[in-house]
């Protein structure tokens, strides 16, 4: 057998071979990132518990312990092997009141990869499925810190694999579809607490209260508060509140901002009052609070 050895040979006017000027740009979204939900939770609890939101889709694979989640409004439990999507700006959160296993995956918001346009909660009872995705995550995990050229572009390949392969299992549960505990609901209370999760995330750095968002909603603030409570057991300013509070303590904790801006930014009425507020909330003013990272 005969072999055919190629050589490159530098073009006019190029400094490099030919072959390298045509490879595809390095993305410009955010790469993905991976963390652990032990880690998360290092930060406090209101890293995981406070409802809050992130500009990009979020996968959590829960692969050890329980708790209790709410996902726009909506309250369940989780437990071993759930995989939960959520696509961007979803306000979400989740307790870890014991030892709380798994990766968090801070994927990129481009058309490309077809994310789903809703929330997703799964129970994979199949061990290769659990296998498939602990593998998955774990490459994406091991290229984000391989720190190599072209790493980004690297996870951008993975990360298109990943949305191939939730859309199949998504896919695959629609057909098999069994009630259960990670079934999503779809009550008139349900579709209202979402709607309102879904307004308090557009507006929570407004000054406005509960009255504005029931009136937006076409119900009084009685009965929005009622609805909430009943679906994801806390009333609706308590999701409001919490909302903003997670903001301001994010801010306080990974910023430089201004304590008076941050209270601007997160709908306070003024700096005096979201001190006060802090303080009732956490036992500590914002300037304690940001000391302390």
């Amino acid at each position: 057998m005969t072999v055919q050895r190629l050589t490159l040979l530098p073009q006019r006017n190029a400094d490099k071979p030919a072959i390298e000027r045509i490879l595809p740009p390095e993305p410009e979204f955010p790469p993905v990132e991976v963390m652990s939900v032990a880690r998360m939770a290092q930060g406090g609890q209101w890293r995981t518990e406070a409802m809050r939101s992130y500009e990009r889709p979020v996968l959590i694979w829960f692969t050890r312990g329980q708790g209790r989640l709410t996902i726009a409004g909506r309250n369940s439990g989780y437990s071993p092997h759930n995989l939960v999507f959520l696509p961007a700006r979803t306000m979400h959160g989740f307790s870890a009141p014991g030892p709380v296993l798994g990766s968090v995956v801070f994927l990129t918001n481009a058309d490309a990869y077809d994310w789903p346009a809703e929330p997703v909660h799964l129970r994979l009872h199949e061990v290769q499925l659990q296998r498939e995705l602990t593998g998955m995550i774990d490459t994406i995990q091991r290229e984000a810190d391989s720190g190599c050229e072209h790493s980004n572009r690297a996870l951008a390949h993975h990360s298109g694999l990943l949305s191939v392969w939730l859309s199949r299992v998504i896919a695959t549960h629609d057909e098999n579809r069994d009630p259960s505990h990670a079934t999503r609901l779809d009550t008139a209370g349900h579709r209202l607490a979402e709607a309102f999760t879904s307004l308090v995330e557009r507006d929570f750095r407004r000054s406005d209260g509960v009255q504005h968002y029931a009136a937006l909603l076409g119900v009084t603030p009685t009965h929005l508060s009622r609805v909430c409570r009943k679906v994801s057991g806390r009333p609706a300013l308590d999701i409001l509140t919490d909302r903003r509070h997670f903001e301001a303590k994010r801010l306080l904790r990974d910023t430089n901002v201004r304590v008076a801006d941050i209270a601007r930014q997160c709908g306070f009425a003024s700096p005096a009052y979201f001190t006060r507020a802090f303080r009732a909330r956490a036992g500590q003013s914002p300037t304690e609070f940001r000391n302390k990272r």
